[in-house]
């Protein structure tokens, strides 16, 4: 059983590391702050830099918010770079640009490593239920490699391509889900506007062709008024700058993903970059004057 490293133990980063213990892998941890007690007492190794990790492990997972940070933990100070050798992986588990990526893959390789991107869609829900969509980009024999370590965290994992088009499928899927978000908000604010429980009205769209996870889960927390973050809204907007500044490189419109990314930055700036994103329907009510809310 190989010895795997965790760098980044927040809100995902914790159950995901937790998982990998309870399997029984010996895990050596690394976080900004001080390592999760529970996870110490789990029989994880809490390392004092990243270069400590990637000397320790066969494998060594990253799961932090955004480009900068990867690439601080790889290519900084006591980064991964420095204790990484030939025949070891690395795992960006994180979702940046997928241009950033191949970049960072390529100076990994050149130092004997294999490196898979493998960002996550599930959320804070699945990867305490260790239900993650995991989407890899990155060499076939790693993939097969860490298959089982990502079979203990996720439950639809799924080799894309090569390195950087795992970070592409999560773009491809933040755009989706902002979407889906956007038109739940104003179909049950169309229907909290014009007299109906949008509650009900939630209860009759999910037997039909409109039904969704989002339809179940953010509209729930719409009608509900539940915006604790699960998904914070500076994420989703972090995700979509990937996206558009993607497009425009490649020479593609994105117009309603850029709506999205308005309704968002509508949001922070009443507040709430860290609501829940299900809360971009907290911008379009703000349009309306009008709250949904169960009759």
């Amino acid at each position: 059983m190989i010895d795997i490293g965790f760098i980044g133990l927040g809100t995902m980063g914790r159950p995901m590391a937790g998982h990998l213990l309870a399997a029984g892998h010996r895990v050596l941890l690394h976080d900004v702050g001080p390592v999760a007690p529970e996870l110490i007492a789990a029989g994880g190794v809490a390392c004092k830099s990243s270069k400590e990790v990637a000397e320790e492990a066969d494998a060594v997972i990253i799961m932090v918010p955004d480009t900068p940070h990867v690439e601080a933990v790889l290519f900084g100070n006591d980064g991964v770079a420095g204790g990484i050798s030939k025949g070891k992986i690395v795992v960006d588990m994180s979702s940046i640009s997928p241009l950033a990526t191949k970049e960072f893959a390529k100076k990994i390789e050149a130092l004997g490593a294999d490196y898979l991107d493998a960002p996550v869609s599930g959320g804070e829900v699945g990867a305490k239920a260790a239900s993650l969509t995991i989407m890899v980009g990155g060499p076939e024999r790693a993939f097969n490699s860490m298959k089982p370590i990502f079979d203990r965290m996720g439950k639809n994992v799924t080799r894309v391509g090569a390195n950087g088009d795992g970070q592409t499928t999560k773009v491809a899927n933040q755009i989706i889900v902002a979407l889906t978000i956007e038109a739940v908000s104003e179909a049950l604010l169309f229907a909290s506007k014009a007299g109906a429980d949008p509650a009900l009205v939630r209860q009759a769209l999910m037997g039909g062709f409109a039904s969704s996870r989002i339809l179940e889960v953010h509209g729930e927390r719409m009608v509900k008024r539940n915006f604790d973050p699960g998904f914070r809204i500076e994420l989703h907007q972090k995700d979509l700058n990937l996206a558009l500044e993607g497009a425009r490189a490649l020479g593609l419109s994105l117009p309603s993903t850029a709506l999205a990314q308005q309704l968002f930055s509508s949001c922070t700036a009443h507040g709430g970059k860290g609501w829940d994103h299900s809360a971009m329907v907290r911008a379009l009510e703000l349009m309306a004057g009008h709250e949904i809310a169960a009759a």
